[in-house]
């Protein structure tokens, strides 16, 4: 006789990746997570569903496409123009109850953490935060959430026996799959208004720092470490970036110090990244900050230890005083 869980278990089926935008752009996690979605879906003989909750969907439902979604789910509609949680987790909930999804990806963003928690709670399932790797039983169809622990000194491996499974996966922990296009994708639309619209997002001020590009978006990021000796010695680091279009990023050492904020912080305990370009000055290499940059196009260490850690992982290794080879790249690009 098969057990009630496993009974309630066979109506859910599908991995669904929510699509997040901004401004009418979808985040680039989404694409990273619709790669990961499709590989486990080939696991288990599942299909792969995005799903996209906006104002105006067609620039998600085209990133849906192009990376190889099954079908799209959408809600539409003015309320959907700025993310709020209220109406955002209604939405996403209603989807849940009439469709019955077996998992459910979403970008850990400061967004995609405040929908997956509201949304595991109206489900009353399971949410593991924060992961950066993932792995699937194909017989059971039971997800492990990998993700660190204990500051980063230990990954965790999570199963929950709730449906259904839900997951945020850290924005560039995965790497952007090649493109493969479904153009037969089929897509629901659903129409549904929120009752509960607490909070109404009239305007955004974008950071004015780092030309208001974070460290996921970016594709270069110039970081610093202990080596730096100081937060003074950050501005160099800065113009470097500026003048490749980048950002700063930084090691946990510089914000235990208070040299910068945790926003800053690339590694395990921090943001994970992928730019086309990373260049690491004064890092040692500590694991826990090669864990979360090792996705880089390529890497660029500047480091006077020629025994350093950051070296095995680095395309490019300069051994040398960060002091002297950061301004002569600043002053040979500022020719061009």
């Amino acid at each position: 006789m098969q057990k009630e869980s496993e009974m309630e278990k066979n109506d859910h089926r599908g991995i669904w990746v929510f699509l997040e935008e901004f401004e009418g752009k979808p985040k680039q996690v989404g694409a990273e997570l619709l790669g990961q979605a499709r590989r486990l879906a080939d696991e288990i003989g599942q299909e792969v569903a995005a799903v996209i909750i906006a104002h105006d969907a067609d620039e998600a439902l085209e990133m849906a496409r192009r990376y190889g979604a099954d079908r799209a789910y959408v809600i539409e509609g003015e309320c959907y123009r700025h993310f709020t949680a209220d109406p955002y987790a209604e939405a996403f909930s209603y989807l849940c109850e009439k469709y019955q999804p077996e998992i459910i990806l979403v970008g850990a963003t400061a967004n995609g953490r405040e929908l997956a928690s509201h949304v595991a709670v109206k489900l009353e399932a399971g949410l593991t935060a924060d992961c950066t790797a993932l792995y699937i039983d194909p017989e059971t169809a039971v997800m492990q959430w990998e993700r660190p622990a204990f500051g980063g000194n230990l990954y965790a491996r999570i199963s929950a026996n709730t449906h259904p499974q839900m997951g945020t996966v850290r924005p560039g922990a995965m790497p952007l799959p090649e493109p493969t296009p479904h153009q037969n994708m089929k897509v629901v639309r659903e129409d549904f208004v929120p009752q509960q619209v607490r909070v109404q997002v009239k305007d955004f001020i974008k950071d004015a720092t780092d030309n208001g590009i974070s460290l996921q978006d970016a594709e270069v990021i110039v970081s610093g470490g202990r080596g730096m000796k100081g937060p003074e010695n950050f501005a160099m680091l800065e113009e470097l970036a500026a003048l490749l279009g980048g950002t700063v990023g930084c090691s946990r050492s510089v914000v235990e110090e208070g040299w910068l904020p945790a926003s800053k912080q690339v590694g395990q305990t921090g943001s994970s990244v992928s730019p086309r370009i990373y260049f690491a000055c004064g890092i040692s290499g500590a694991v826990q900050h090669v864990a979360g940059m090792d996705h880089s196009d390529a890497i660029v260490a500047i480091n006077q230890d020629p025994h350093a850690p950051i070296f095995d992982v680095a395309d490019y290794c300069i051994v040398g005083d960060v002091f002297e080879v950061v301004p002569a790249l600043i002053e040979e690009l500022s020719k061009k």
